[in-house]
């Protein structure tokens, strides 16, 4: 009984402390910002990973990568217009290109999927004695990578081959798309 109660507790102390965080959020602004958040955690959680302060798991890169990708499919549709003003940190600016916000929130769905695809290949620095062609597929004569080792096609448009990269270089082009779009389409918090 004793621990219902801590976990009680514990639920509606956080419970709380987000709707605080969230400034009283509601709604789809709310939904937004709690995938916003959670997708911050899994940033935070990987980070020391991957800059080999912590050791490396792949399942744990493979769980981030699922937040990432769960909170990045269907992203536009939390983004409606007429959404956006306090306690929202959305831009004007993702109604008015709504085209490239699209196609960033399309490209960190395709980065998520690809930090899943390379979390078994661990970090570069582990693969220190590999060559590059060895890690990113295989060498064209003359030493430089042949672009049909590291991209394959899927719809007619190119794609990195994500299976052979190690997993910090996928990670630094999620957190790089991130950053994109929070430069241009959100107000950063003060």
């Amino acid at each position: 009984m004793k621990s219902k109660l801590m976990i009680g507790l514990l639920a509606g102390t956080t419970m709380a402390a987000a709707a605080f965080a969230h400034g009283g959020a509601e709604g789809v602004v709310k939904e937004r910002m709690d995938g916003m958040m959670a997708m911050g955690q899994s940033v935070k959680e990987l980070a020391p990973m991957m800059r080999g302060e912590i050791t490396y798991d792949a399942e744990a890169v493979r769980a981030g990568a699922r937040v990432f990708v769960e909170h990045s499919e269907g992203m536009t549709e939390l983004f409606p217009e007429g959404s956006a003003g306090k306690p929202s940190e959305a831009k004007p600016e993702i109604w008015s290109d709504w085209e490239e916000f699209s196609a960033l929130a399309e490209q960190l769905k395709v980065v998520s999927e690809g930090l899943a695809k390379a979390a078994d290949n661990g970090l570069m620095a582990s693969a220190a004695g590999m060559d590059a062609g060895s890690m990113m597929g295989t060498q064209s004569p003359g030493g430089m990578m042949g672009a049909s080792s590291m991209m394959g096609t899927s719809s007619g448009s190119p794609m990195m081959d994500y299976a052979s990269m190690p997993a910090d270089g996928a990670f630094n082009m999620v957190t790089q798309t991130c950053s994109a779009c929070h430069a241009k389409f959100r107000y950063e918090a003060k």
